[in-house]
Formats: structure tokens, C-alpha cells, sequence
């Protein structure tokens, strides 16, 4: 069930598809019509045109003139092996850009988004969990106030995002899922720069 749009459609629509497409509710290769989005999202075909070509930009949508648009493949795997280290490189300066900012607003973001994660992974959600996830670590680079870094950011994650839900899949008990993100919240909270760093970088495989 959709829920009302409320903020701009363009960023609105973006952030739903992404989440889809990440979360693996709309599979790789999977088209995406204008036609049927506008009807969705009950919208005209315009904000959805934008929103598309968005999703190109960050690599998650390819769009061929003859074809349309559809789904990205993830990375190869060999790829993926490259480019988890420079998520890694991306979060953590972010982290250093945004520490001596924070603000309880910001844990209250991301103790909801863990929530929510904590919830997925007690139904064994694997869609949300990682939907969720990516919810997480975008909010993280975000704080940093830097646009040219979330761009770079979004464009590793797009081609990494198979790794989310089929590590999730992997795990026997989903809850670590959720428990894995408690220790960089809680170094984070200690006003412990390194620390956080540190926890980071081990989440991140």
C-alpha cells in the first residue's frame, strides 16, 4: 500500500524506487514504465520522467532510448571486492565531517531506522532489513552536508546494493542484522571519534 506523497514528488518518487530496487522488491533488469509509475505513484508522467533520470545518474536505472528505463545489474563480484573499500573511505570521512555536529535529533533518526530494522529482522524481513540498512548509512553521509559526497556515495551503493540483501540472507540468526549497527551508534554516542571510526570500518565488509 502506497503512501501519500507529501514532500516533493520528484524526491519522493526517487527515494520509494530506490528503496524498492535496493530492498530487491523490483528485481535487476526489471523495466521501468512511465506510464505504469505515473499510475502508482497517481502522478503525471513528468515528476516520474525526473525521477528516472535521477536513478540514472546514480547507476541505479539504465535508460536506452530504444528500450526505456530498467533496473541496473549489481557489480560482479570482483567489482564489489573494490569498491566496499571505498564505501568504507566515503563513510568514514563523512563521519569526521559531521562528528562535532551531532545533535539528538540525529540519534533520533537512526535509533528509528533501527527500529524498523529490528523489526524486519524479527519477522525475517530480508527486504526491509535492508531496505533499512541502506536507510542507515544514507542518513550517515547525508549529515555531512555534502552533496558531492552522497553523489559519490550513491553511485558505490548502487552497484553494490545485491551485497546488502544476499549478506543478510546469509545470516542464521537475522537479528545480528540489526545488532552489528548498536556498537557505532553507541561509540558515537560516547563521543568516541576513533572508536566510531573503528566500529565503521568493521561493519563495513
Amino acid at each position: 500500500m502506497n503512501l501519500p506523497l507529501v514532500r516533493g514528488l520528484g524526491e519522493q518518487i526517487v527515494d520509494r524506487l530506490r528503496d524498492d530496487i535496493f530492498s530487491g522488491r523490483v528485481r535487476e533488469g526489471e523495466r521501468l514504465r512511465e506510464t505504469e509509475l505515473a499510475t502508482r505513484f497517481e502522478v503525471s508522467r513528468s515528476p516520474i520522467r525526473d525521477a528516472l533520470k535521477q536513478l540514472t545518474w546514480e547507476g541505479v536505472v539504465e535508460t536506452d532510448r530504444n528500450r526505456g528505463s530498467q533496473v541496473a545489474r549489481s557489480a560482479p563480484d570482483e567489482i564489489q571486492t573494490l569498491i566496499i573499500p571505498l564505501r568504507r573511505t566515503v563513510e568514514t570521512h563523512a563521519l569526521r565531517l559531521f562528528f562535532g555536529t551531532l545533535q539528538d535529533s540525529d540519534f533520533a533518526q537512526w535509533e528509528a531506522i533501527l527500529e524498523r530494522m529490528k523489526q524486519a529482522c524479527e519477522e525475517g524481513d530480508f527486504a526491509v532489513a535492508s531496505e533499512q540498512d541502506v536507510a542507515f548509512h544514507r542518513h550517515w553521509v547525508q549529515r555531512s552536508n555534502s552533496p558531492d559526497l552522497l553523489a559519490i556515495w550513491s553511485v558505490i551503493v548502487a552497484r553494490v546494493r545485491r551485497h546488502f540483501l544476499e549478506s543478510h540472507q546469509a545470516y542464521t540468526d537475522p537479528l545480528d542484522i540489526y545488532r552489528e549497527h548498536l556498537p557505532i551508534i553507541q561509540r558515537l554516542k560516547d563521543g568516541d571519534l576513533e572508536g566510531t571510526v573503528l566500529a565503521l570500518e568493521e561493519h563495513i565488509q
